[in-house]
């Protein structure tokens, strides 16, 4: 069955349908771009048909965008040469739409034609907004929960059925330079405001106005079809347009450091095509796009970023049993952490109970919750009585009793096992047998915490990061004993307050730790090198990391890097390996210098707590060497240190699922999103490079680099991760 339909009205007015069969919100295919053709055909040469109007079926949402697994195998689809079947399918959807846009004028007067009118009674994204920006008119339902933009830049790509050179023609590059560089979402009224659509209409009146305006005789070509057409801010050869384009690379490379193909792409497309008449500058949109499909990154990107994320957050991983959604909760420590944990979940509709020592305390923990309340309400995205009602939810209190009926509980207490402990024992004896227990903890054996709990199938880590309410993902961790009901309460709950779970085995520091911690010893042991910090951090900045790992330890605290060195010393004894990194942390402790939170660390802070410049004192104490490396080695060991530990952790059985793996490490710590992942990574250099390249790395710089055993055997056979374990990963 067609996911398009038509129904042809005694008033002249055809109105065209999209459905798409088996979905919640419409997506394309190329089946439905072709359905599309056929229909546009029909009433395009139907001479009792005076306008068409293109609509949804699906209740407050017009499409979701392209099926982005389409997207993703595109160039393994597109033949033995696969640039120019790329091209050649992309320009197919250029045709289709650019039939839609002149609809039957004559190609040298512009006369004739039917009017296209695109009603959306919602959210239009991607795909979903282009092929409204090819009608002649777009009317939005006054829908405030629709969200309506072009969102291909977050998963690696941008545009390329003529949305950015629609968009920019119609705005302006600066005015459209948000919706395209940054994926901007707005809701209806946003969006007419910034000029994206035309109309906003009662939702209950959105095809009455519609056919209104395709019976009204209305003037349908397009401004960039019309003789005199300017583009709004000025071409890349007027003065205001010039210097727009030279403050658009210089935001684009600032933001980017060059690291992302698709933003780099994007502004070519614009530039290059503002340059051109309209049909030419499709063509160069076209060939960027297929610039950007031909790269693996973007590959990479979709299959993380959507739809390996996207399988985690439905359940991939999740046990056999049923449901397991939480009703009530209770959060064992006000403090940071306990009381973001408390927002989360008061948010998503759950009985919070807020315990702390004393009520000062759980009282602070609960107003955490009121002031991210206030600055929702001040910038629109919240109302008082949804404060209200949040607020209602938490109960802050000292009283263990008010415990009962939980069945969830979350400790955050301080990051000590005797008070995990205590507090692990105090609890059991008010909630009841089949209540699960979880331990938020980034550091801490869950296996031995479990060993204060009378039963260890109940007892499971679930690792948020801070601040919680910010932070996408959540790292749960299965000690020994941790039965499949606690693996999936844990995950049902990660659901309801709609983030991004991992699942992992316990092991030292679990697996995102395990993976940073040799990210800031890397650059902790150029330090004592003698590389130049700037160039330390800027080479991770290059790399796609938000931040490198001397800003990242001073983000973080120099104290708390120290007293996991002493700890993890203590652990290992003569096996501990970081001595070298002790040496720059503890000097840097014993400064007095413990980051951010002490406006003193590797960097230099004034009174507000913004960073000035790199701590002069540190060249004094680490005198930089004469001959600096080359800017690929610091980003090599950078990488290798983070990519090693994730096929460490895989090989041991930590990881299960090598898209945990990805998925985990670009939410947890922004690993170089454009690789989509340490796995993905891995494969996009190969596996026989990254072996050879590990060997030279272990004989310049020591063991840590030794190449794994699976990573061996995989470059002997020259396989690939998603070739191997393909989306599900046993360990190995």
């Amino acid at each position: 069955m067609t996911d398009f339909t038509i129904q042809k009205h005694a008033d002249g007015v055809a109105i065209i349908t999209w459905d798409t069969q088996g979905k919640s919100m419409n997506v394309m295919n190329a089946q439905g771009f072709l359905d599309l053709e056929a229909l546009i055909d029909d009433a395009l040469a139907d001479d009792a048909v005076k306008g068409v109007i293109l609509t949804s079926g699906k209740p407050g949402s017009f499409a979701g965008g392209m099926d982005l697994n389409i997207i993703a195998k595109m160039r393994d689809d597109a033949g033995d040469n696969p640039a120019k079947g790329l091209f050649d399918g992309v320009m197919g959807m250029h045709a289709i739409l650019r039939k839609i846009e002149r609809a039957g004028m004559d190609p040298k007067t512009n006369k004739g034609g039917k009017p296209i009118a695109a009603a959306l009674p919602g959210t239009a994204l991607g795909i979903g907004l282009e092929i409204p920006l090819a009608c002649h008119r777009i009317f939005a339902a006054d829908n405030p929960s629709a969200k309506i933009g072009l969102p291909e830049i977050m998963v690696g790509i941008f545009p390329g059925a003529g949305g950015t050179t629609r968009l920019v023609r119609k705005l302006g590059a600066m005015a459209a330079s948000p919706l395209l560089l940054e994926g901007k979402l707005n809701d209806p009224k946003k969006a007419k405001a910034a000029g994206v659509v035309d109309e906003v209409v009662p939702a209950d009146h959105l095809i009455e106005k519609a056919r209104e305006w395709v019976l009204s005789n209305p003037e349908i070509v397009k401004p960039w079809d019309d003789k005199g057409y300017k583009m709004p801010g000025g071409a890349p050869y007027h003065p205001a347009g010039f210097m727009t384009f030279v403050g658009a690379s210089a935001m684009v490379n600032g933001k980017t450091q060059g690291a992302f193909p698709a933003a780099k792409a994007l502004l070519s497309a614009v530039y290059e095509g503002a340059l051109v008449p309209f049909d030419t500058a499709l063509k160069i949109e076209a060939r960027w796009f297929v610039n950007v499909l031909m790269n693996p990154s973007s590959s990479a990107m979709i299959r993380s970023l959507f739809i390996n994320k996207e399988a985690l957050e439905k359940g991939a991983n999740r046990p056999d049993v049923p449901d397991q959604r939480v009703k009530k909760v209770g959060v064992m420590g006000a403090g940071m952490m306990g009381a973001g944990i408390a927002l989360v979940s008061a948010m998503a509709g759950m009985q919070v109970v807020l315990i702390d020592q004393k009520q000062e305390a759980a009282d602070k923990g609960k107003s955490y919750t009121a002031d991210f309340m206030d600055q929702g309400i001040k910038r629109g995205k919240a109302t008082a009585e949804k404060k209200a009602a949040t607020l209602d939810l938490i109960t802050a209190t000292t009283d263990y009793a008010a415990l009962k009926g939980c069945d969830l509980i979350i400790e955050a207490v301080f990051e000590d096992p005797a008070v995990k402990a205590a507090v692990t024992k105090e609890v059991l004896k008010v909630v009841g047998e089949d209540c699960i227990f979880a331990t938020n903890t980034s550091t801490l054996p869950i296996s031995e915490l479990a060993k204060a709990s009378d039963n260890a199938e109940n007892f499971i880590g679930i690792h948020f990061f801070s601040p919680v309410e910010k932070m996408m993902l959540v790292e749960i961790i299965k000690g020994q004993k941790t039965g499949p009901r606690a693996v999936a309460k844990a995950l049902d709950y990660v659901r309801q307050i709609r983030k991004t779970p991992i699942v992992v085995n316990d092991a030292r520091f679990f697996y995102c730790n395990r993976c940073i911690i040799p990210y800031i010893n890397e650059g902790l042991r150029m330090v004592a090198e003698g590389v130049v910090p700037a160039l330390i951090d800027n080479a991770a900045r290059q790399l796609g990391f938000p931040v490198g790992p001397l800003q990242l330890v001073d983000e973080t605290s120099i104290d708390l890097g120290a007293k996991i060195a002493r700890a993890t010393k203590a652990a290992m004894g003569d096996a501990y390996p970081d001595a070298a990194v002790d040496e720059v942390i503890f000097y840097m402790e014993g400064e007095g210098r413990l980051g951010r939170k002490s406006k003193a660390g590797f960097f230099d802070y004034d009174d507000k707590g913004k960073r000035l410049g790199y701590w002069p004192g540190l060249a004094a104490q680490y005198p930089r060497a004469a001959e600096q490396p080359d800017l690929h080695e610091v980003q090599q060991r950078l990488m290798f240190a983070q990519v090693l530990e994730a096929v460490r952790a895989l090989e041991e059985g930590v990881l299960e699922d090598i898209r945990e793996g990805d998925v985990g490490a670009i939410l947890a710590w922004g690993f170089a999103p454009w690789s989509g992942g340490p796995f993905a990574w891995l494969d996009i250099i190969g596996t026989p490079y990254a072996a050879e390249r590990c060997d030279q790395l272990a004989e310049q710089f020591g063991p840590r680099f030794a190449t794994p055993k699976l990573l061996r055997e995989m470059a002997d056979k020259t396989q690939s991760f998603y070739g191997r374990f393909g989306g599900q990963a046993a360990a190995a």
